[in-house]
């Protein structure tokens, strides 16, 4: 097994999400913001590993107030929409 990080997974991580948390197990957490239609703000969260290995992806819903709302965890699970 190798410790070595996917440099092509995390250039095209870095592409698509534009911004990211360096974690302290030497893993990212990437994010990208979408706004909606009616003042709800909706972040599209992705978690990986030291290696670039996906841990986690999930959708944040925030309301007009900034305040979080709703979690739909997409993987590595679907467990649909969850009211915070």
């Amino acid at each position: 097994m190798t410790n070595k990080i996917d440099e092509g997974k995390r250039k095209e991580n870095e592409k698509k999400f534009c911004n990211w948390e360096e974690l302290s197990d030497g893993g990212r957490r990437y994010f990208y913001e979408v706004d909606g239609r009616f003042g709800w703000l909706a972040r599209y969260i992705k978690e990986v590993d030291s290696k670039e290995q996906t841990l986690r992806f999930y959708q944040a819903i925030y309301d007009s107030t900034g305040k979080l709302i709703e979690v739909h965890e997409k993987y590595p699970e679907d467990k649909g929409h969850i009211n915070v």
